[in-house]
């Protein structure tokens, strides 16, 4: 009829319904990293040479820029999901499950969007003269 007993049922100790989907995020991130990291080792080792010149022209172009936002975000989803697992596994106090979690959400967004930034204001400059 239903999942658990008829005690942990009427505490409300059944499923959740969210596990599925922080599963599936978890391993479409995990493709998405595999398929955007390989793209990214490639293409490095196709650049000539390594220099601040060659690297910001690299970056400048649309067909780099774009991959590499996407690689940004979906490699800070894929930690912050991987890290709040953890979190809710090893912490056992809710006031440290609060605390971590918001410290870890405070930075995966803002070491995503410092990275985000920080590729657009290269994409969008362009090289220096």
């Amino acid at each position: 009829m239903g999942t658990g007993t008829g005690i942990g049922r009427v505490r409300g100790l059944g499923s959740a319904k969210h596990g599925s989907q922080h599963w599936w995020r978890s391993r479409v991130t995990a493709a998405g990293n595999l398929l955007l990291v390989t793209w990214f080792v490639i293409s490095i080792f196709r650049l000539p040479h390594f220099e601040y010149e060659a690297v910001v022209k690299w970056i400048s172009s649309p067909l780099v820029a774009v991959p590499l936002v996407l690689l940004t975000a979906s490699v800070f989803t894929h930690l912050r999901l991987g890290l709040q697992v953890l979190m809710e596994d090893y912490v056992h106090e809710e006031a440290g499950k609060v605390f971590w979690t918001l410290l870890l959400n405070l930075y995966a967004i803002g070491g995503a969007a410092l990275a985000i930034f920080s590729i657009l204001k290269i994409a969008f400059a362009g090289v220096p003269a």
